[in-house]
């Protein structure tokens, strides 16, 4: 399985924060925002990663992120020139899947709670599986409705009238087939590919599966200013009150195995004195050590 991270855009709504660095460069809390999405596809155990962004951001993110081996992992960057829908991604990335099967996730995107994501990455071998979100405003989203046994009926990209209050959140999981179908598509009335017309075309030859998350989850889209600080509020409470950091790419890379508990340890010193260091050396390090074998 590879994986996409998709952070490229305007972030025109949340002006000007970004005239000074990319959305998803933006602090959530205590880390850049695209670590949390970067750690949903660790914790998924995906290794080949490639960032799709802006000329202008790729750099920085670059710098962030490095190779990919501090996480043990890979790293591939793409640009993406002037952005044109969620399924552009595949095709700037074609050559980088391969014939692999893909997870796209978006880069403004943080997910918390159970291990839904690890089991269905798992268990994925052909097909489309995407999830659903009961929310508020689902206008904003593409939305999926179900009959009352729970079938997929429909699949909209924000409709004015939605048929259900279930969202599909930014994170995708396709075969192969992906490339070819978005190959054949024409932009939508808003001149972009829509990830939509993706996930339809799975649904007309019955190979999508959609998993509806439970209200236990939480998913968080960073992507205006009022969410943006809603997501920080949200980190911090779960850091203060639970001593859990989500997002942290190390800790993920570590429970993993990605990197080992000597490599963790390395990355640790070369950190300056933080509490992101305090956090992996006083709670994740040292709990590995108090662990019998």
């Amino acid at each position: 399985m590879k994986g996409i991270i998709l952070a490229g855009g305007t972030g025109s709504r949340l002006y000007p924060l970004t005239l000074v660095a990319s959305k998803q460069l933006q602090l959530v809390y205590d880390k850049p925002m695209v670590y949390y999405p970067f750690t949903t596809l660790i914790e998924g155990g995906i290794r080949e990663i490639c960032l799709i962004s802006t000329p202008a951001d790729l750099p920085r993110f670059k710098q962030l992120l490095g190779d990919g081996s501090r996480f043990g992992v890979k790293f591939d960057y793409r640009e993406q020139a002037k952005p044109a829908g969620l399924a552009q991604a595949f095709l700037i990335a074609d050559s980088f899947i391969g014939q692999d099967p893909v997870t796209l996730i978006l880069g403004d995107n943080i997910f918390y709670g159970g291990d839904i994501f690890t089991r269905v990455f798992g268990d994925f071998k052909a097909g489309a599986t995407i999830f659903a979100y009961h929310v508020n405003d689902p206008e904003r989203y593409g939305v999926v409705e179900f009959d009352a046994a729970g079938k997929v009926l429909s699949i909209e990209e924000k409709p004015k009238v939605p048929k259900s209050n279930y969202a599909i959140p930014g994170l995708y999981i396709f075969d192969n087939e992906a490339i070819r179908i978005a190959r054949g598509l024409q932009p939508s009335a808003r001149g972009e590919l829509e990830i939509t017309d993706v996930i339809r075309d799975y649904l007309r030859r019955e190979a999508l599966r959609v998993h509806r998350l439970s209200r236990g989850f939480t998913w968080l889209d960073a992507g205006t200013s009022s969410s943006l600080h809603d997501a920080s509020a949200y980190v911090q409470t779960i850091n203060n009150r639970a001593g859990i950091k989500i997002g942290c790419a190390e800790e993920a890379a570590f429970q993993q195995g990605f990197i080992s508990l000597p490599r963790l340890e390395e990355i640790i010193r070369q950190m300056p004195d933080c509490e992101y260091r305090d956090y992996l050396e006083q709670k994740v390090v040292a709990e590995a050590k108090r662990l019998p074998g």
